[in-house]
């Protein structure tokens, strides 16, 4: 196995609403060939900016080849920001946070699968969500008065229940618990990383 690469610092920034952006700096190596073929990546970071609702965290990514292609495996934990109101902020952070990271994945699996370009699934995902949203709601309202409201209520259930279509983005197609505790450790290069 080759040595992992040197550790590199680096900053990031994420907006969360139009004109405002929350910031911080981490730090990140990789390993890029291993004897079974595996790759990884691990990074340790910290939020910088006031608003932002994450404190200290680390992660890591790991494409290990198998035999219908590759499986791709990432994990992360954070610290809350902000104290006691951070902890109860981190109620909805947590999940909006996992499937924000589920959501952005499969995208990027359209872009290497499929082709289908980052801004491309995103218009594709806008495209799916407001027909999905305002189709059951014109329907209602073209409906006789008597069955408005089951024929209303079983398309808002099937626009949540039917899958999307190929080319736009999911979470739900992404696996959100690890299937194993074997393969879902995180990578000992995590534990090599000092703090950002």
């Amino acid at each position: 196995m080759r040595e992992p690469g040197a550790a590199r610092h680096f900053r990031y920034a994420t907006r969360i609403l139009p004109g405002l952006s929350v910031d911080g700096v981490g730090v990140f190596a990789g390993e890029r060939w291993r004897r079974d073929g595996s790759r990884t990546s691990a990074l340790r970071f910290r939020g910088t900016h006031q608003l932002s609702p994450i404190g200290a965290g680390s992660g890591y990514w790991r494409y290990q080849p198998t035999e219908s292609g590759v499986r791709f495996l990432t994990g992360y934990d954070y610290r809350p920001a902000w104290g006691r109101a951070g902890r109860a902020a981190d109620l909805v952070v947590r999940p909006l946070m996992g499937w924000a990271t589920a959501w952005s994945f499969d995208r990027l699996r359209l872009w290497l699968e499929r082709g289908v370009t980052p801004r491309r699934a995103l218009h594709h995902a806008v495209i799916e969500v407001v027909v999905r949203a305002s189709l059951p709601v014109l329907v209602g309202v073209a409906a006789p008065a008597p069955v408005r409201v089951p024929v209303t209520t079983i398309l808002v259930v099937a626009a949540a229940l039917i899958p999307p279509l190929p080319d736009t983005p999911a979470a739900r197609r992404c696996q959100r618990k690890p299937a194993a505790p074997n393969i879902s450790r995180p990578p000992s290069l995590l534990t090599t990383l000092k703090r950002a």
